[in-house]
């Protein structure tokens, strides 16, 4: 799933603006321009379309794990430089407090069906043998789940 499709995602569930958005990158130090932001949130068939580098959907995740979680104590990890759907998903998961269990919900949510056993191999490191890349389509049902949770919760 693209960098930009994740951040438009995100911002739709969660209804950020423009503002709370650079808010977020403010959060890990990175200062991000109206125009560079609006470049990202433009459709891929824009003139004007620039694509979102890692760094910075690294460095928005980490944002976002700060405010749902809190600054953590100690050493501040650095920004990954290549990111992938697992690190995506992982940095999802902080930020949310997400168990396995509840992935497995939301993804079930939109039909798709997967595994405990599946779910942590997302989680492993990618030396190990267990380990399985996590595809866009898995990445993007976990996405239609947490937007069908998340708009339950604000319908309360």
């Amino acid at each position: 799933m693209s960098n930009n499709s994740l951040l438009r995602r995100l911002i739709y569930i969660f209804s950020f603006s423009n503002n709370q958005i650079r808010e977020i990158f403010a959060l890990e130090n990175v200062v991000v321009s109206s125009a560079m932001l609006s470049h990202w949130l433009k459709k891929e068939t824009d003139p004007q379309f620039q694509g979102m580098p890692d760094v910075y959907m690294a460095a928005f995740l980490n944002g976002f794990i700060t405010l749902k979680r809190g600054r953590k104590e100690g050493v501040v990890p650095p920004v990954e430089k290549e990111l992938t759907n697992n690190l995506k998903l992982r940095k999802l998961k902080i930020a949310l407090s997400l168990i396995d269990q509840d992935i497995i919900d939301l993804i079930a949510s939109t039909g798709l069906h997967i595994s405990k056993h599946e779910v942590s191999s997302f989680f492993r490191g990618p030396e190990q043998r267990q380990y399985v890349e996590l595809n866009d389509q898995i990445l993007r049902n976990f996405m239609q789940g947490l937007e069908k949770r998340e708009s339950a919760k604000a319908k309360k």
